[in-house]
């Protein structure tokens, strides 16, 4: 069998980078920075890539997913409706039961120590419903 014949399997986390280099601007930057502060709470997170092109990260279950939109990057936490949000980051999905999201739009500013803090805690409820299964 020859090289070429072979294909090479990309990892999520080659997958992701390759997206991000791929929008090639703001969306990307963005994407990447949270990115970034995903990995900063918890350098143990796990990246997928699901649903035809969405970044998902994991630790102990899902924590949230990094969508990208023409006019807006997406940051749906999985069990967000129950976690606390004291610095009012959630501003979207708010009717739901389950999930809460962050649109974050074109220059956005916005509070990285809570953004931080709301990975910990979607953690932490990740680690309470394994704990309460067994």
């Amino acid at each position: 069998m020859s090289k070429s014949s072979v294909q090479k399997v990309k990892s999520p986390s080659d997958l992701i980078d390759e997206k991000i280099k791929e929008l090639g601007d703001w969306r990307g930057k963005l994407l990447s920075k949270i990115r970034n502060l995903i990995k900063e709470a918890d350098p143990e997170v796990v990246e997928e890539w699901k649903w035809r092109g969405v970044p998902v990260w994991y630790h102990d279950g899902m924590i949230c997913t990094g969508e990208t939109y023409k006019k807006v990057v997406k940051m749906t936490f999985a069990k967000g409706a129950t976690l606390k949000d004291p610095s009012g980051l959630f501003n979207s999905s708010l009717e739901g039961s389950t999930r809460r999201a962050i649109d974050f739009y074109e220059g956005v500013k916005f509070n990285e120590k809570a953004l931080k803090a709301l990975i910990v805690s979607a953690i932490k409820v990740n680690k309470k419903a394994i704990k309460s299964e067994s």
